[in-house]
């Protein structure tokens, strides 16, 4: 699966989530290393949902960058 992450910047660090997996948060003090740290996130949050009997959410949000005039 492949699901779509938002990184975004803080004042003096990265945040991450994944729209499709509400409450899947991560941070970083670099772009690096919030990804890293999302991809634990994301397998530790379908494993909980996993033990929990929860079913996992299809991803189903997607990205896609728009060119604008200046």
């Amino acid at each position: 699966m492949r699901y779509a992450v938002v990184i975004e910047k803080a004042e003096s660090n990265y945040s991450a989530y994944v729209p499709d997996l509400p409450g899947c948060v991560a941070t970083g003090k670099n772009i690096p290393e919030v990804q890293q740290q999302i991809r634990e996130a994301i397998a530790f949050h379908l494993e909980g949902m996993r033990e929990d009997g929860d079913p996992i959410p299809a991803p189903t949000s997607a990205v896609e960058y728009v060119d604008i005039a200046a």
